[in-house]
């Protein structure tokens, strides 16, 4: 792996949330609610990263993650270039650290980087200068850090707390680098219980999510969570999903209201995004009193904004 500070201890790349301390997950959170306004309010903005320049890389598409990276950046005062990697050089064979490599001549600082390929993000980390931070947008099934950070603070703006909770996380857990990520989170912070909830064939493997609570069925996994955060089936990462039929995992995985009541009554309802309703999820418990999908949402600007201002060092 490839390491992710400086000789001096502090942040320079974010890459995974495995390994990270819980004073550093903190720090990252509490600078991220530092960030946090409410919806009608205006958002919170400086010029610490004035005169920065960031570029943002993707090469699978994406919706909230680049548009709030976006906007965490240009909040801060800096410079965004977007690239579409499948139109770039990339597309003719040239490889990702390549472009940085180029990129980085033009005096670009933070690369932003969401690949289908596990190990293009580190590799790219590897190979940069010495001032160059590269932060992951999502890393095939394998982490997606920023939004590991936000979902705990999503947890923690509305529980008050991480410890002592039970977190329920439900569907493809296997293809997921959003449960991969939360999971490193959640158990550095102190969770209470972790659990993984998904049909056999959309479980992980035995050696994941060490420590984690393992359920085949729903309801049994459900009862008496204090968070569920349900996920969507990644057809994209399937070899063949010719077997998943959608209504039929509706009826034996699909979060209904029916379901929700097995949790606690207090319980939260979570989804990264996009969510396919009717599928993993109803429509009434997505826009319900107890879901916080849209402070995930909402938090993830802020949370972006805290990990490029701790990454980038002042002149």
């Amino acid at each position: 792996m490839t390491r992710q500070t400086r000789t001096d201890g502090s942040l320079r790349h974010l890459l995974t949330l495995e390994g990270l301390s819980r004073a550093e997950i903190e720090l990252l959170l509490a600078r991220a609610q530092d960030y946090v306004r409410p919806l009608g309010a205006r958002p919170a903005t400086s010029r610490a990263l004035a005169g920065i320049t960031v570029a943002n890389l993707f090469t699978e598409p994406s919706t909230r993650t680049r548009i709030s990276f976006e906007l965490a950046a240009r909040r801060l005062g800096a410079e965004v270039v977007n690239l579409e990697v499948q139109l770039s050089s990339r597309a003719k064979g040239e490889s990702m650290l390549d472009t940085v490599l180029t990129l980085e001549s033009l005096h670009v600082d933070v690369f932003v980087i969401r690949d289908a390929e596990s190990g293009v993000a580190s590799q790219v980390a590897a190979g940069v200068a010495p001032h160059v931070s590269v932060l992951s947008a999502g890393e095939g099934s394998v982490a997606h850090p920023t939004q590991g950070l936000l979902d705990a603070l999503t947890i923690r703006q509305r529980k008050g707390r991480i410890e002592g909770l039970t977190v329920a996380i439900v569907g493809d857990v296997r293809h997921s680098r959003v449960a991969r990520s939360a999971y490193h989170a959640l158990t550095t912070l102190g969770v209470h219980e972790l659990r993984v909830v998904a049909p056999p064939a959309l479980l992980p493997g035995e050696a994941e999510f060490p420590g984690a609570a393992r359920y085949t069925e729903i309801d049994a996994g459900m009862q008496g969570a204090d968070v569920v955060m349900m996920l969507r089936i990644q057809r994209e990462r399937m070899q063949d999903d010719a077997q998943l039929d959608a209504g039929e995992y509706f009826r034996e995985f699909g979060l209904t209201s029916e379901r929700l009541k097995l949790a606690k009554p207090d319980a939260i309802v979570m989804h990264p995004q996009p969510m396919n309703r009717g599928v993993e999820i109803a429509s009434d418990v997505a826009d319900g009193p107890q879901s916080a999908i849209r402070d995930q949402v909402s938090n993830g600007v802020a949370v972006r904004m805290a990990v490029l201002a701790t990454v980038v060092r002042p002149a």
